[in-house]
């Protein structure tokens, strides 16, 4: 048999061979789904917090928008901006005071949220705690101008935080440096705040408003979650919006909402509250949670 011959038999045989192998035997593409990090769930909103100037612009036109209207606050005695709960005491006569929340309403803690990121971890208490004492959080837009045109006026500054109380200091320190005003023994209600005959629970910021209420006539409050202004006893879709709908019409006038798309309690809103849940599962439920029309 010649070499050709030997060649082209080869060949034909070759052909044949892959003409009748089963389509079963060839290997299936397997779909792999990507490893799903809670840093990375974050890693728009904070890239978004940094480095778009539409987030400086929102917090420049919102305590601009405040600023605009807080003088005639002040002249009108009937003024006040402590939902019906929180407000306990009369207004009339009581000195006038505006009431914020510090972080991501004053104090900028992007660079925490990005270490989280950089880390591929999730928000702790200790790490937040030596943040915080570096006392090296920026001033958001708009916040020294604001609270200092306040202050200028007579207006007393009060700021509402969820920090825990062991960082009172360093928090008080970091106000400082960026030029916010505190004065005054009421300028920092913490976490730890103790109001008598009103035991706080969790994160609610009502007891400490209401303390502010037999003091101050609030002219305005500013913050980033909607319980900076109002106590929202079931934490769902739903609950939320039903805690804000009596005072819709106070928006933009006696309270003033700014965007935080890091952290706060809309998120465990999406997965019922569970933060026992994996962060496979809460990624899941947060999915679930979106409109597709």
């Amino acid at each position: 048999m010649s070499f050709r011959l030997s060649v082209a038999l080869l060949a034909l045989a070759l052909l044949a061979g892959c003409r009748t192998l089963p389509p079963s035997t060839a290997p299936a593409a397997v779909a792999t789904a990507p490893a799903i990090s809670h840093a990375d769930d974050n890693l728009n909103a904070v890239a978004w917090s940094q480095t778009a100037i539409e987030h400086d612009l929102i917090y420049l036109q919102t305590y601009r928008d405040a600023q605009s209207g807080l003088l005639a606050a002040l002249h009108d005695p009937h003024w006040d901006a402590l939902a019906a709960d929180d407000r306990v005491a009369p207004s009339q006569g009581l000195k006038p005071a505006v009431v914020l929340d510090i972080d991501e309403t004053v104090l900028d803690n992007s660079p925490y949220q990005a270490r989280v990121v950089r880390n591929g971890g999730e928000f702790n208490e200790d790490d937040w705690r030596a943040w915080c004492r570096e006392e090296a959080a920026r001033a958001l837009p708009g916040a020294v101008a604001f609270t200092r045109f306040a202050a200028s006026h007579g207006i007393a500054v009060i700021y509402i935080s969820n920090r825990a109380t062991v960082l009172d200091q360093a928090t008080l320190a970091n106000l400082r440096k960026v030029g916010l005003p505190v004065a005054g023994p009421d300028a920092l209600l913490g976490l730890g705040t103790v109001v008598e005959g009103c035991p706080e629970e969790g994160s609610s910021k009502r007891c400490r408003r209401q303390l502010i209420s037999h003091k101050y006539r609030v002219l305005m409050q500013i913050g980033d979650q909607i319980g900076d202004f109002v106590d929202v006893s079931s934490n769902t879709d739903e609950g939320r919006r039903a805690a804000m709908a009596p005072y819709l019409d106070w928006v933009g006038q006696r309270w003033f909402v700014l965007p935080n798309p890091t952290y706060g309690s809309w998120e465990p809103a999406l997965f019922d509250n569970d933060w026992k849940a994996s962060p496979q599962q809460r990624h899941q439920l947060k999915i679930e949670a979106l409109r597709y029309q």
